[in-house]
């Protein structure tokens, strides 16, 4: 009777363990510049997301698609009910005008464990 007392406790307690976690939400995931200069290349815009878990939230990674686009985010653990910043700089300089949409792939401990966050506008070519 102990050992299937003590089975049954220790399995509710791995689920318990399973269910706590960490959970990004992202206010939005997308981010239009509209239409700006080529002289004017540089543009920045920042995600803000909060951490909807029970288990502190770490960013373990942020990629863009591309080397004009460049991401920072909140290193440190984000707490349950707290609120991070990833902050997107996109430099336009030297690329071809028109419209661009680039990706951001955003790795967590939490759920869901890969986030996108996407960019976008249209680069207009300066007069000369």
């Amino acid at each position: 009777m102990k050992k299937i007392f003590f089975t049954l406790l220790m399995m509710l307690v791995c689920v318990m363990t399973a269910s706590a976690q960490a959970q990004i939400k992202f206010e939005k995931t997308v981010h239009n510049f509209g239409q700006f200069s080529e002289a004017n290349a540089k543009q920045s815009c920042v995600f803000t997301f909060t951490n909807a878990g029970d288990k502190p939230l770490v960013i373990n990674q942020a990629v863009a698609s591309c080397g004009c686009t460049a991401p920072t985010y909140t290193k440190t653990p984000v707490l349950p009910g707290e609120k991070g910043e990833l902050k997107i700089v996109y430099n336009g300089a030297g690329r071809f005008p028109g419209h661009f949409k680039k990706t951001i792939t955003v790795r967590t401990n939490g759920t869901p464990e890969v986030v996108r966050l996407y960019i976008e506008g249209d680069m207009t070519e300066t007069k000369k």
